[in-house]
């Protein structure tokens, strides 16, 4: 496999995970809850990053979340644990679109660009990719265990929590892809980078 093909291929899987992220900051759907109703049907209750929604027979409704009310009194630490996650998941977001364009600019430098120290930097910013994700799905995991909130029998993590998952531990092996075919593969095309005359 060339460099162009693995710096290619982790594009595309950077790609891929920055869509995941994405949808998984969009849609209103970390922690959920579902029970059958009395009268029948369903009620459901999804909790996002920004939003709650929260359905019954025939009526569905969405309320910012976390609320006021909820960021005060005992509630602001589930408050402040929320909105860290947010952050994180943003600063994920950024660190992402910020490879991508990394990524495009290695591939377009030609091989000086992808034989030099291009790939430690794409490598650091996938690695600080997966950590934000990783320690957004642990605070929201952490809330889920052990805030009241969640102590009703049927809240579970619902698949945005899961996207995200996929997103940090594809970002994860993009870094390390990059890393080990910088390291193993042999020059391209028999090219070698020429010393700095300039250099001591």
């Amino acid at each position: 496999m060339t460099r162009t093909a693995v710096y290619g291929t982790a594009l595309l899987a950077l790609v891929a995970a920055t869509a995941m992220t994405l949808t998984s900051i969009i849609s209103p759907n970390w922690i959920s809850y579902t029970v059958s109703a009395p009268a029948g049907g369903t009620v459901t209750d999804t909790i996002g990053l920004h939003r709650r929604c929260n359905s019954s027979p025939g009526k569905w409704q969405c309320t910012r979340f976390p609320d006021e009310a909820r960021c005060e009194g005992d509630g602001r630490s589930l408050c402040s644990m929320w909105r860290t996650t947010g952050f994180l998941m943003s600063l994920a977001t950024v660190a992402e679109l910020a490879t991508v364009v990394g990524f495009l600019i290695i591939l377009a430098g030609g091989k000086v660009r992808r034989h030099g120290g291009g790939w430690r930097i794409l490598g650091c910013l996938l690695g600080a990719v997966a950590v934000a994700e990783f320690a957004g799905m642990a605070v929201v995991a952490y809330l889920f265990d052990h805030d009241d909130m969640f102590l009703v029998p049927g809240y579970r993590l619902a698949s945005s929590w899961y996207l995200c998952a996929v997103s940090a531990g594809v970002a994860l092996l993009a870094g390390a892809g990059l890393a080990i075919s910088a390291l193993m593969l042999p020059p391209e095309d028999g090219y070698e980078l020429l010393p700095d005359p300039g250099g001591v």
